[in-house]
């Protein structure tokens, strides 16, 4: 075996090592993603630390990963909000919209009856993050991808909007559960589960933290 041979088979070795190393620092910052893998992300979530006694329960669709990153960048935010909703009898609040933290968390109380499917839209927001909770009475809320989402609608920086079509599951939506959307969860809220009964319902929006 010459030189030349030896010397490309080295070089493919090196080439190899090189590529193996980079694709196992993508998977590796892929998975931690800013240091919150899934498992230690529901693990924190199950804790409920977060909650300081709240006692209404995240439901299941909760991307804990995001949650785990958006409350850590912007913790005060999210104590005041979730203070808020352990605080305040949530059962006797005035219909109406009011200020936590200036425009950074704001509370939108609503009673309104549910809506029948056509007359409902699929949404994402940008600048905040939703924590929705029915207080009374039930609706169904619908969850899909923004990423998998197609877009109807611009987004609306006044409204902070952006509306979508989308194919996505449908989950009840009842008291003593609080459901999070964010940046990347397109949400259909409001659809009636049957009889247009009316809904008291919280949402308390929280800024949300740029470029995680």
């Amino acid at each position: 075996m010459n030189q030349i041979t030896v010397n490309t088979i080295v070089m493919k070795k090196i080439l190899l090592a090189f590529t193996l190393l980079v694709l196992t620092v993508a998977i590796t910052a892929n998975a931690f993603e800013n240091g919150w893998t899934k498992k230690k992300a529901k693990k924190w979530l199950k804790k409920k630390e977060w909650a300081s006694g709240l006692q209404l329960t995240p439901h299941k669709t909760i991307n804990a990963v995001e949650f785990a990153k958006q409350y850590h960048a912007n913790k005060k935010y999210w104590d005041e909000a979730f203070e808020y909703l352990r605080t305040h009898d949530l059962a006797n609040l005035p219909v109406g919209k009011s200020q936590i933290d200036g425009e950074n968390v704001t509370v939108s109380v609503t009673q309104d009856p549910s809506k029948d499917l056509d007359k409902t839209n699929w949404e994402s927001h940008k600048k905040f993050v939703d924590i929705q909770s029915v207080i009374a009475g039930e609706e169904k809320i619908g969850i899909h991808p923004v990423a998998q989402s197609t877009i109807t609608k611009l987004y609306d920086d006044k409204k902070d909007v952006t509306n979508y079509s989308a194919d996505g599951k449908y989950y009840s939506a009842k008291p003593g559960t609080f459901f999070l959307f964010f940046p990347g969860d397109a949400h259909r809220p409001n659809i009636t589960p049957g009889g247009n009964k009316p809904v008291k319902k919280i949402v308390i929006k929280v800024r949300a933290a740029d470029n995680l």
